[in-house]
């Protein structure tokens, strides 16, 4: 399956009872081999013999490692989205938009930090990363906050500035603060709300 399918928000598409069956067969062998072994040592040939299907299997209903762990965290990123989509606030409609943006990048920084080891082996090519559909929702949502807190930038445009703020919560730049540079979780969320407080329009508050 080629990741660019997979849908963002909603049902996944109908699938055949057998279908069906085989993906999820599938994504427990995963899964309990990323429990033990850690992701970044997880090959498809050791799910595909875990799951008892031969690896031909596993390429055509995933298409990829990378879409193998991108599907493994599918459920959690629709219920990480719906959250500062439809969530209650401050994540969620109802409140100011520079508080809501900054509640985003916080739930943003914990969901990644949590399923971090997954996410970077789901990490598609440089040339790619920007086209993953749940990094265009990332983009879309806090250009429309920017827009609704005033903070276009020059003739309008605010989404430089988008691409930008979103460019902080790349799992890449997380793993190095987290894990290589030794920053805390509260360190990271900190530097979040700094960079909203620069985004701020001008004359807001800092």
């Amino acid at each position: 399956m080629d990741r660019s399918e997979l849908p963002v928000l909603g049902q996944p598409p109908r699938e055949r009872a057998d279908a069906a069956r085989n993906r999820v067969r599938l994504l427990d062998a995963a899964a309990a081999l990323v429990a033990e072994q850690g992701a970044e040592h997880v090959t498809m040939e050791a799910v595909a013999a875990a799951a008892c299907v031969g690896k031909g299997t596993l390429f055509r209903r995933f298409g990829d490692r990378a879409g193998l762990m991108l599907a493994l965290i599918d459920h959690a990123e629709q219920e990480y989205q719906h959250a500062f989509m439809t969530g209650p606030p401050p994540l969620g409609p109802g409140a100011d938009p520079l508080e809501r943006l900054e509640a985003f990048g916080v739930a943003t920084v914990r969901f990644e930090l949590r399923y971090l080891d997954v996410l970077l082996a789901a990490e598609p090519c440089a040339t790619k990363r920007c086209l993953v559909p749940a990094r265009a929702l990332r983009v879309t949502h806090v250009c429309t906050l920017l827009r609704q807190a005033g903070c276009a930038g020059r003739g309008g445009d605010v989404e430089p500035l988008a691409q930008a703020l979103v460019g902080y919560l790349e799992p890449a730049l997380l793993h190095h603060l987290h894990r290589q540079r030794h920053f805390s979780a509260e360190r990271i969320e900190d530097g979040w709300r700094d960079l909203v407080a620069l985004a701020g329009p001008v004359g807001s508050p800092t």
